[in-house]
């Protein structure tokens, strides 16, 4: 290995910057280690528009090379040219510049450098690009042509003649607002790809006149240049080495404010010097010390570009799910024909049962015969390996019952977002959508339709039927999961507050239901008034009758049994109006799920009121009104 010593680098830095000022700098050769100092960081840029080939393998060599040199910083390597930002010690800087002399095309390659005190990059990245500085625009090659340079020194001069050029900060917006030189043209532009169309923005009479182009060290311009002369204007200039040169031999003469570097010291001042500037974590817009400042600049999380007022946020943020269960319900997940894989669990109670034994009993609801087919067919499985009727089940298998070529029934999926924090979110549920996958729904369910919108696990606090619409509340973290789930489950905590719309006019404006609920479901799922069942209320207000013969009824369910409000109805002879199991007349059907065409069951979840699982603070969320309660106004 070859070592460069620290003269070898003062000479490599007066081939390429000769006249550069050394400020706020140990003096070269000296040992930081003799005056008990950290060494000092060395920042360089670098770039040269020239043709390179083999780039997998210059990759591969400065990427090693640099990791054995504990270089950090960015190498891009193109087909048009090298640009570079690396730091290290002068040692390091030294090693890396020697390497690259050594290829002809680059022995003078031009290089800017500054001071630091640290290590502004997290890594080294070497990469291979299209491009070195990305533009987008073909036929512009600054390895074959540039337009005319102007040194700082005679843009200096420039400034206090009666003609002085026009200047144009060819930057993004938010660099330019940190500084640029006095009277300058700026362009509103947050990316060089911009720069075309915002040349096309410029005064027409601006072609005739003198143009002085710049940019942080430079590289930029090579492209804007040419670009600018195809467009028209008759004389343009590049600033030699762009602002950072400039600072070097001019300082800050004419120059108002910093220059962002693109590292982690986010500005330099005309001395080259980092300034207290930062950059926010949320947007990486960079903020002045006044900035800073303000109250809307919390660190980590917001700043004044970014900052949104809470409702604002939150509306931004419903506005993006809501975009979100657009798409992956056009078209409805279970619409398109797919194999659907159900896993059954095998308890302790059903261990060493034969398999139709198990199925028949744990699903009395289908035949011995169907699956006894189903089992022949080869759609029960285990591990993937089809199993037979009288194979052994072990409690702890997870089986799997598999349907080919599944369709699932259109569903309502116009699911809206009400609510949302860090910690649970509130969801209108439209009807019909069943919460959770069962019987016909696996894909086409609610709880698996949210599982594509948000990246972690979703869980209920409560359920509604598929067919009732309304306030739907989801945990989003499991700690808030273990207190909001308790007031769901103790009757008191929830006030839950229903619209049902049923057949008749109820003689009391106030009236109650406290008939006892079955235990256990008969046909179809439903569930039965039992006087020795378990214990249910529900209280209810009238709130309009209609001509109609129908009522609209405000409900507050005050225990939640499976059914309680459609049951109670039914019970007392006022059955929900659309209800497909529950009918007048205390006539019970089958039909559980409706069709999106059927008409609506006309029971809703208007409102939910609880305690803030982590804040304690009460919360009410509030579904929109459905249309079958007419214009009746609500109160809170």
């Amino acid at each position: 290995m070859t070592f460069v010593t620290a003269a070898f680098f003062s000479d490599v830095l007066r081939q390429y910057r000769p006249g550069v000022r050394e400020r706020g700098r140990l003096s070269l050769g000296e040992n930081p280690a003799d005056n008990g100092l950290m060494p000092q960081i060395w920042n360089i840029a670098a770039y040269k528009f020239v043709a390179l080939d083999r780039l997998t393998e210059r990759q591969e060599d400065l990427r090693s090379r640099c990791r054995e040199w504990e270089l950090k910083g960015t190498i891009l390597l193109s087909p048009e040219g090298i640009n570079l930002f690396v730091a290290g010690t002068e040692r390091q800087v030294g090693l890396l510049l020697e390497h690259l002399r050594q290829e002809p095309a680059l022995a003078d390659l031009e290089i800017k450098q500054s001071p630091s005190d640290r290590q502004p990059f997290n890594r080294m990245l070497v990469k291979v690009k299209k491009e070195i500085i990305t533009f987008g625009k073909e036929g512009i090659a600054p390895a074959e042509y540039t337009s005319r340079k102007m040194a700082p020194q005679e843009l200096q001069e420039r400034f206090g003649s009666s003609t002085p050029p026009v200047l144009l900060d060819v930057r993004n917006t938010y660099e330019t607002r940190l500084g640029t030189f006095k009277d300058a043209v700026r362009l509103d532009i947050d990316h060089f790809r911009q720069f075309p169309a915002a040349i096309e923005q410029l005064p027409e009479e601006l072609k005739s006149r003198p143009i002085v182009m710049f940019c942080t060290g430079g590289i930029r311009c090579e492209k804007a240049g040419p670009f600018m002369e195809q467009q028209g204007f008759q004389e343009v200039y590049q600033l030699d080495g762009g602002i950072l040169k400039y600072f070097e031999e001019c300082q800050d003469a004419h120059y108002d404010g910093d220059c962002f570097v693109f590292d982690q010291r986010v500005t330099v001042d005309s001395s080259l010097t980092e300034t207290e500037t930062t950059q926010c974590y949320r947007c990486q817009e960079p903020l002045t010390v006044a900035e800073q400042a303000q109250p809307s600049y919390v660190p980590g999380e917001s700043c004044p570009y970014c900052y949104q007022k809470p409702d604002d946020k939150l509306a931004a943020l419903l506005a993006s799910r809501q975009a979100k269960i657009v798409e992956v319900t056009n078209p409805l997940p279970g619409s398109q024909p797919y194999t659907n894989r159900r896993p059954i669990y095998v308890a302790a109670k059903n261990d060493n049962r034969r398999l139709l034994d198990f199925l028949s009993e744990l699903f009395p609801f289908s035949s011995r015969e169907a699956w006894a087919e189903r089992i022949e067919a080869g759609y029960l499985r285990r591990h993937s390996h089809p199993l037979i009727a009288n194979d052994i089940v072990r409690a702890g298998d997870e089986l799997e019952h598999v349907f080919p070529n599944t369709t699932e029934p259109d569903v309502n999926a116009d699911i809206r977002i009400l609510y949302e924090d860090e910690w649970l979110i509130g969801v209108h549920k439209p009807a019909p959508l069943p919460m959770h996958p069962c019987g016909r729904f696996n894909r086409n369910s609610l709880v698996r339709i949210l599982g594509e919108v948000y990246p972690f696990k979703l869980r209920p606090a409560h359920r509604l039927d598929a067919n009732t619409s309304g306030v739907v509340v989801f945990s989003l973290k499991q700690i808030a999961a273990q207190k909001l789930q308790p007031q769901f489950e103790k009757s008191g905590n929830i006030h839950k507050t229903y619209l049902a719309k049923v057949a008749g006019h109820p003689p009391q404006d106030e009236f109650s239901c406290d008939a006892g609920i079955s235990a256990a479901s008969v046909e179809a799922g439903a569930r039965t008034i039992d006087a020795d069942g378990l214990p249910a209320r529900t209280e209810f207000h009238t709130l309009e009758r209609f001509e109609d013969g129908t009522s609209l009824l405000q409900v507050h369910p005050i225990t939640g049994r499976t059914n309680q409000i459609r049951l109670h109805l039914w019970h007392l002879g006022w059955p929900i109006v659309g209800d497909p199991m529950y009918l007048a007349g205390g006539h019970l059907a089958a039909k559980q799920t409706l069709s999106t065409d059927d008409p609506p069951l006309c029971l809703h979840a208007w409102q939910i009121e609880f305690d803030h699982p982590m804040t304690d603070e009460s919360m009410t969320l509030r579904a929109p009104k459905p249309d079958w309660a007419g214009s009746v106004q609500l109160a809170n």
